[in-house]
């Protein structure tokens, strides 16, 4: 899913964002034996299967 690389900004909101929607119960959408919220969520990022789009500015 993830064509274009993330800035660490964007990493980090993306990360923070699932970590937040793990810890509230969302399901996860990777087997881990992680229990950290952060760390599952930065499992599901480097395994390219989370649900965000990074809307950026358009081009001037």
């Amino acid at each position: 899913m993830q064509q274009e690389r993330h800035n660490r900004y964007e990493k980090a909101r993306i990360l923070g964002a699932r970590a937040l929607q793990i810890s509230y119960g969302a399901p996860v959408l990777i087997e881990t034996d992680r229990s950290e919220p952060i760390l599952i969520a930065a499992e599901e990022y480097d395994a390219d299967v989370l649900p965000f789009t990074v809307n950026r500015g358009s081009k001037r």
